[in-house]
């Protein structure tokens, strides 16, 4: 397979797949590439998709940096290696689930293959289902690990392997680089153990566990009687973006007593083309164009709308006539006064009360924690730590309550029924707040404003940057990186750092920032 464009080792990759024992499916479109799109080629074999902290995400594709069964089969010959390494009992369990992608469906059962293949008994959901469903299930078969197929909201030629561990959070250290090296040591096919779908350690389970959450969650609310007799009164606009929230949000929407739902129907069929919107993520404005329409048209209250695996929540609110959108950060304090007031107005705020957040969410945070003498926790960005810290309070028995967990990209959690950020729980939350404040002549956007009067206005604003997916974008932010370290900007938004002003922590500081990048760049 000489190919003067392609480096020596890249060509070895590849013509070891050539002449290894995969399919012919997979060989044919590496010749069609080979001649057809080599650089697409060199993207594709010239590193292994890495088994992240949390697991897999990729394009997929051919290759060993692609999404694919074989890369499927390898991540989970790793897990199931050290899950054998560190329960010894017979009765390891793993339950899968995945979305409404591409091949989720094909590598949730490629992986329970594998598993069943190593003696571990498979929980496979039988029909696509939210990613906090997942961690939910985990918790309540008594799993060992957990594994969803999804790549949450990134464009429709994405997929991903996320994997949880015991406790229903995704998986941090020690278990994180055990299972990465375990993954790494998988060299080659002959190394991986893999049965077949009839084999019965393969558990296909049914939508009975869609009751099991239900009623997990259904002691969430604060005023289920007002929500059964009045929650008709909010009118509410959904959207799936074309995911697996429809099987689940409209259920737990009803049982909460919020029935007086209008579809955004051209979204509502779940699709991993994604084919009404150029990126399925409800932080981005355009991603909710056609839900602001039906919401115009149906003159609704709120737009709620989840991400593809329902993990992550956008909201868009009717307030004079117009629609605002709620941002992460926004709805984070909504949420937060919300559930500290209503606690201390019904006499239910435990002393021991806590949030937990990450340090790149908003600072208004810690003052409503500290107005309701509220504890508040911050963790590393990443909604896994947020779960790992729940987890460490319940084994430590230190005394702390979890009361509400956030993070600024639109990932909340009420509850310990999941150990990750669930945006069907919170679709519940928003729609009781809109009534709560409806009863009061508000909307939650009145709300944000009180919030804003009582602890000041905290505003930001988010700039995010795209690179090249393959070997070239790779190399640009490791050089971006780099050069921020060598170079870190002395001034941010006009200000360097002073312990002893925080003022500029309430700053819109997107000009700085972006003076800051070019800084530390030049």
């Amino acid at each position: 397979m000489p190919n003067a464009s392609i480096d020596t080792i890249v060509q070895k990759r590849i013509q070891s797949w050539l002449d290894g024992p995969y399919d012919a499916e997979t060989k044919a479109a590496i010749k069609k590439m080979l001649k057809e799109d080599p650089q697409g080629l060199v993207d594709a074999f010239y590193t292994d998709l890495s088994f992240g902290t949390g697991g897999l995400r990729g394009i997929m594709g051919v290759g060993t940096n692609r999404m694919n069964r074989y890369t499927i089969q390898t991540a989970t010959q790793g897990l199931a290696n050290y899950l054998i390494s560190q329960f010894t009992s017979p009765f390891n369990r793993v339950v899968i689930g995945y979305d409404s992608r591409h091949h989720s469906r094909l590598f949730a059962e490629v992986a329970a293959q594998v598993l069943a293949g190593n003696g571990i008994h498979v929980y496979l959901l039988k029909d696509m289902r939210p990613t906090p469903y997942v961690s939910f299930a985990v918790r309540y078969k008594n799993c060992q690990a957990g594994i969803m197929i999804t790549a949450s909201h990134n464009p429709a030629e994405y997929n991903g392997y996320k994997v949880y561990w015991q406790d229903g959070a995704q998986v941090v250290h020690p278990h994180d680089l055990g299972i990465t090296k375990a993954a790494e040591k998988i060299q080659e096919i002959a190394q991986i153990k893999s049965s077949t779908l009839k084999d019965p350690l393969i558990e296909i389970v049914d939508d009975k566990l869609d009751e099991a959450y239900l009623a997990a969650i259904r002691p969430l609310q604060h005023f289920p009687e007002i929500n059964k007799k009045e929650g008709k009164n909010v009118s509410i606009a959904y959207t799936s973006l074309h995911g697996v929230g429809i099987t689940l949000a409209p259920k737990a929407l009803t049982d909460w007593g919020f029935s007086n739902i209008h579809y955004v129907k051209e979204q509502i069929e779940p699709n991993g083309d994604f084919p009404t919107v150029k990126s399925p993520n409800p932080e981005n404005k355009e991603a909710l164009t056609l839900g602001i329409h039906t919401m115009q048209q149906t003159e609704s209250d709120i737009l709620i709308a989840n991400d593809p695996d329902a993990d992550r929540i956008g909201c868009v609110v009717l307030h004079q006539g117009n629609q605002v959108i709620i941002n992460g950060n926004e709805m984070a304090a909504l949420c937060a006064e919300y559930i500290a007031e209503v606690l201390k107005k019904t006499g239910k705020l435990p002393k021991n009360g806590a949030f937990i957040t990450t340090i790149v969410t908003t600072e208004l945070l810690k003052e409503i924690a500290k107005a309701y003498n509220v504890q508040l926790c911050e963790v590393l960005t990443g909604f896994k730590y947020i779960g790992e810290k729940i987890h460490q309070w319940e084994i430590q028995k230190s005394g702390e309550l979890f009361l509400f967990g956030a993070e600024e990209s639109y990932g909340y959690l009420i509850g310990t029924h999941a150990r990750d950020k669930d945006a069907i729980v919170l679709s519940c939350l928003i729609a009781e707040m809109t009534l709560f404040a409806k009863k009061l002549g508000q909307t939650l956007v009145d709300r944000l404003h009180t919030i804003y009067r009582k602890y000041g206005v905290f505003k930001e604003k988010q700039l995010s940057l795209n690179f090249n997916p393959g070997k070239e974008g790779m190399e640009q932010i490791q050089q971006l990186m780099t050069a921020l370290r060598k170079k870190a900007p002395a001034k941010i938004g006009g200000k360097g750092a002073d312990k002893n002003k925080n003022d500029n922590k309430r700053n819109n500081g997107v000009e700085g920032i972006e003076a800051g990048l070019s800084q530390g760049l030049d």
